[in-house]
């Protein structure tokens, strides 16, 4: 058996513990891109030497197989890479200024330590170290975002409760501080500012959510008052019906790259729910649905006239 298919194994043994639902035949076939033949075999593989797997039949009636917690604890271990794109991760949420983000990542980074055998750890720190110096983050010049830690906290004290919360909020058309008490939903992380995505509990805005820049927020009070969360909102489809955060309708979208960069653009995700077309002319032609209109304008400038705006 080669190396990689002897990894994928192991792979797939420390996916099934980990999992709380279990895994099934598609789930095996998806993850690792094989034939149902092969998923079968790959797990058959698994139950022959883990006979503590155990089989489950979840909601949507799919058998699932999964190893309970604990057995493979002397079989996962953590490979200097990892360690390094840990320490990597950490450095990148600080220069996003996500410091608090940063220091719950240092925590898991220690508990990670801990959990290493002395002999193992001291064998892999000194390469851990090594890549740590060989991948550098990049720092952006320009202006960056700073948000005070007495705002975030109480707001993902609440996200958690389900807890309303008052807010003063600066709004910078009026310029006025005013204040809203509102059901926080979650965050949304931009590159030019940051966003607390909420509802006005007294439905200002009817049933939709709306973003409120993080920095604009003075001052955040928990109240004793809980909310449902919907059922029907989803962070990531919301975020999804912008390009960036700003909300608006969504429409058609067509860029057309020239033959200079389309080889370049086409290794970016531009949005979630692209096309991307090779033209004959070595052209590409980019298309998805969204709003946004203002971030996409930002976009497009760093492209220059290679880019044509079609819709």
């Amino acid at each position: 058996m080669s190396y990689e298919k002897t990894e994928n194994l192991l792979d797939l043994a420390i996916w099934m513990q980990s999992s709380r639902d279990g895994v099934a035949i598609r789930d095996i076939m998806d993850r690792f891109d094989v034939s149902r033949r092969t998923a079968e075999r790959m797990r058959d593989l698994i139950l022959y030497r883990f006979p503590q797997a155990e089989e489950a039949v979840s909601d949507d009636r799919k058998k699932r197989w999964y190893i309970p917690q604990g057995t493979l604890k002397d079989l996962i271990q953590f490979t200097a890479e990892e360690l390094s794109c840990l320490h990597i991760a950490k450095e990148a949420l600080i220069k996003s200024h996500l410091a608090d983000k940063a220091t719950l990542l240092e925590g898991i980074i220690e508990k990670i330590k801990a959990s290493i055998k002395h002999e193992t750890y001291r064998r892999i720190e000194p390469d851990a170290e090594e890549l740590m110096r060989a991948e550098g983050i990049a720092c952006r010049p320009g202006p960056k975002i700073q948000i005070a830690p007495d705002i975030i906290r109480p707001l993902r004290e609440a996200i958690l409760s389900c807890h309303q919360v008052k807010i003063r909020y600066f709004n910078k058309n009026s310029k006025k501080t005013g204040v809203n008490v509102v059901d926080p939903y979650g965050f949304l992380y931009g590159d030019r500012n940051h966003y607390l995505v909420a509802h006005h509990s007294d439905g200002y805005f009817g049933d939709a959510a709306h973003n409120f820049i993080l920095t604009n927020i003075r001052s955040v009070d928990i109240l004793p008052d809980t909310f449902v969360f919907p059922k029907d909102f989803s962070l990531k489809k919301y975020a999804e019906k912008s390009f960036g955060v700003f909300q608006e309708e969504p429409a058609e979208v067509e860029w057309l790259f020239d033959a200079e960069t389309a080889e370049e653009a086409s290794h970016y995700l531009f949005h979630p729910t692209q096309t991307m077309t090779k033209n004959k002319d070595g052209t590409l032609t980019v298309k998805f649905t969204a709003g946004g209109r203002v971030e996409m304008d930002w976009h497009l400038y760093t492209w220059g006239n290679h880019v044509k705006v079609i819709k």
